[in-house]
């Protein structure tokens, strides 16, 4: 049995997610970026819990079509820098899960979801804020798409995809 968390994340369409994963590969220190670029649902799912889970995730997605998100600006983590992002069909799906899972999840998974893909982190702050303000001055917001989700084992190195949820066409 697997014991390990699982970690839940959005799906962007291939040209969003190569612009973020070009970024992070620029920014992120080489040392700590074992994973791409992703924007995080759940952090820490329980993974005795895996075929409910996605039983769960199957049964929640399967009447969802591709979405928009809004990429509204560029935000600080303090040691890195993020794309902020929202959509109400992201929110409203967030929420959905959350409250079925509610039980099970963590304390960082309850906290209010701030939708983010994070290019840079684990760095000195004066050069994160320098990244900040780079990324600001020409930054126009834009949209990406999200094409699904993605379940993944965490075991403290590179994640391990257990499966793809698509959304439908």
């Amino acid at each position: 049995m697997h014991t390990a968390p699982l970690i839940l994340t959005l799906q962007l369409d291939e040209r969003s997610f190569a612009f973020f994963d070009t970024l992070r590969r620029r920014y992120f220190p080489p040392e700590r970026n074992f994973i791409p670029a992703h924007l995080t649902l759940f952090h820490a799912l329980p993974g005795e819990h895996i075929a409910t889970l996605e039983q769960d995730i199957e049964v929640s997605t399967s009447d969802l079509k591709p979405f928009k998100l809004d990429v509204t600006g560029v935000r600080s983590l303090g040691r890195g820098v993020a794309y902020a992002l929202a959509s109400p069909e992201l929110a409203a799906m967030r929420r959905h899960l959350a409250l079925i899972w509610n039980d099970w999840l963590k304390p960082q998974d309850r906290q209010n979801h701030n939708p983010h893909v994070t290019v840079q982190n684990k760095v000195d702050p004066t050069q994160a804020r320098a990244l900040l303000e780079d990324l600001r001055e020409g930054f126009q917001p834009f949209e990406v798409t999200g094409m699904g989700l993605d379940l993944w084992w965490y075991r403290g190195g590179p994640w391990e995809q257990v499966r793809s949820f698509r959304f439908a066409s």
